[in-house]
């Protein structure tokens, strides 16, 4: 009997050891950019700098579905990018500061601070500074499923600025935040560029004083908040019977989550306060059976 209940004890505890030793998935990841370190990509050069914030580089790049990489690019004075081509992969360059150079397929053209485009899958492209400035650039890479067909690159890029996409309330979200609709699907008609395979959204938001993106969550979707100014309150996860995980947020940080994850964000409520975030969500396919 003695021997009996030592067996026991030993089994629970190894089995408790293993389950404590279990690292469980998150649902969310939060990143603060400028303390980030730099790492090796396709696109690294002696001249690029690249710096992952989700996906490729990072250490917990697995988490990720459909995100291939959400990155920093930051370019020396006449710094050029190694040349990417992804059969499988579309991809959204935003800049960030600067001036520099879009090599799209053999064509070159000028891209400038909040321009953004969309770069197709199988398409040879690259980016280059051709200034004395600073140039830095956001890249976002998503995977496309092999059984989706994949159309022929369009001969030029559509490049838009910022500045020229209106500001607007979008139905079914509060008055106290505005949108720039960006990038959409193929099957959109009310984004500035509708072209994308998995990206269902990019867009840009201005947060009045106080403002919300009320928390909610994409059941189909992960998606990445950016804020590039202010400071307010990210809702990531909870939302169990109206509770909310709140957390502190500035310019600078960063949060990836899952689907089904709550996401939400409630700018600083004071006179004059403002907080403007980019987005990006990119659809999950279900797992087919085998």
């Amino acid at each position: 009997m003695r021997r009996l209940l030592v067996f026991i004890a030993f089994d629970l505890l190894a089995h408790g050891l293993l389950a404590q030793d279990r690292q469980v998935d998150p649902t969310w990841l939060h990143r603060h950019v400028p303390q980030l370190s730099q790492a090796q990509s396709d696109f690294a050069s002696g001249t690029c700098h690249y710096t992952p914030i989700f996906g490729q580089g990072d250490a917990q790049s697995g988490i990720l579905r459909s995100t291939t990489r959400f990155a920093e690019l930051k370019l020396d004075a006449r710094g050029i990018c190694q040349t990417v081509f992804y059969a499988h992969e579309e991809e959204i360059v935003f800049v960030l500061e600067g001036n520099g150079i879009l090599h799209y397929g053999e064509q070159t053209y000028s891209i400038r601070a909040n321009d953004f485009t969309y770069l197709p899958p199988a398409l040879k492209h690259s980016l280059a500074n051709d200034s004395e400035r600073a140039f830095r650039v956001l890249v976002m890479t998503f995977k496309i499923p092999q059984r989706i067909s994949i159309s022929p690159p369009l001969p030029q890029p559509k490049i838009v600025n910022l500045d020229d996409v209106k500001e607007e309330n979008v139905d079914g979200h509060p008055t106290s935040v505005l949108y720039r609709l960006l990038i959409g699907p193929q099957t959109g008609k009310r984004d500035a560029i509708d072209d994308a395979y998995m990206v269902t959204s990019f867009f840009w938001m201005d947060f009045a004083p106080g403002g919300t993106n009320f928390p909610h969550h994409h059941e189909t979707a992960e998606e990445i908040y950016l804020v590039l100014e202010g400071k307010g309150e990210m809702v990531a996860g909870s939302g169990m019977d109206g509770v909310e995980g709140r957390y502190p947020a500035q310019a600078g940080d960063a949060y990836y989550f899952r689907p089904n994850c709550t996401v939400g964000f409630y700018s600083q409520n004071k006179p004059g306060a403002k907080a403007y975030i980019l987005a990006v969500r990119a659809w999950v396919p279900l797992e087919e059976p085998d």
